[in-house]
């Protein structure tokens, strides 16, 4: 299995290859090759910045000569105006790396700022309940949009198909039932020397009886209302860690956090979100500043 390293190396090399091609032809034809300038990131939306170290990596990938100075961590709130970074070195390698390492930085930049948003409201909230995402995520950029959840101080539910056993409502239909989906995930880990957690999604209250009596790590009550997960978590008991998912939005989740679960999941955190805006502009011009 390829390491998160490696995933993102793969990431950046096809992401320069889509984009550059046989050669970026415009900066090419009138930047010459060894003009020398600086370039610097500014903040034009309030947020919280993720992306930092995957940006460098972006620079250093290109052109290892290009100097960064970052002045700003992975997880700070920045305002309209901010200079967050400054890049020097060679023109041609600022103006190519400019919008791969912006794609990057917009996205992770918004996605840790909708997830701050969400965990703050639940802490405002005066609740324990803690923001998950969910692996409805863009195909090749999963590690950095997980990653940025973090950085916004959510938690990620798991990384894919196997960090996990996730039992959902197609499993446990075609296992004849949640005791036989149960059953069946725990002998397969055994047999294998997996250890790993089991998350039981269920349906409805049969559904609920039976996961308790066949045991797992998480329950996950899908399409609850908060009064019945209210009740669930009543019966749960903390035998195990309770999660609520299922059309869960900022506008509906408190009622469901105050029922009490550990955690409710979130697929807008990384299908729905909407970068950070932000530019990469040449030192001395006045895009610079905001006006």
């Amino acid at each position: 299995m390829l390491t998160i390293e490696e995933l993102n190396d793969r990431l950046i090399d096809l992401a320069f290859s889509e984009d550059i091609g046989d050669g970026d032809h415009t900066t090419l034809c009138c930047i010459p090759d060894d003009a020398i300038g600086e370039s610097k990131l500014l903040i034009k939306q309030e947020g919280i910045f993720a992306g930092v170290e995957i940006a460098k990596e972006v620079f250093r990938r290109f052109d290892s000569s290009l100097e960064v100075e970052v002045y700003v961590k992975d997880g700070a709130h920045v305002h309209p105006g901010d200079i967050v970074m400054s890049v020097k070195g060679r023109e041609q390698s600022l103006l190519q790396t400019e919008r791969l390492m912006l794609n990057i930085l917009q996205r992770m930049s918004g996605i840790a700022t909708m997830t701050h948003k969400y965990q703050q409201a639940l802490v405002d909230a005066g609740t324990k309940t803690r923001v998950l995402d969910t692996r409805k995520t863009t195909p090749g950029m999963r590690m950095l949009e997980k990653e940025a959840v973090k950085i916004g101080g959510g938690m990620n539910h798991r990384i894919g198909l196997f960090d996990m056993i996730l039992l959902k409502d197609n499993h446990i239909d075609f296992c004849g039932g949640v005791h036989n989906a149960i059953s069946r995930a725990k002998q397969y880990c055994k047999e294998h020397g997996k250890n790993l957690k089991i998350e039981c999604e269920v349906r409805n209250f049969q559904e609920l009886d039976e996961a308790l009596t066949e045991g797992c790590d998480r329950i996950m009550f899908d399409n609850f209302t908060p009064e019945d997960t209210r009740k669930a978590v009543e019966l749960v008991g903390g035998r195990c860690e309770t999660e609520s998912s299922g059309g869960i939005t900022f506008e509906t989740m408190i009622p469901y956090a105050k029922a009490g679960v550990d955690f409710i999941s979130f697929g807008a955190l990384t299908h729905s979100v909407k970068g950070l805006d932000m530019s990469f502009k040449a030192a001395g011009s006045d895009k610079l500043v905001i006006k």
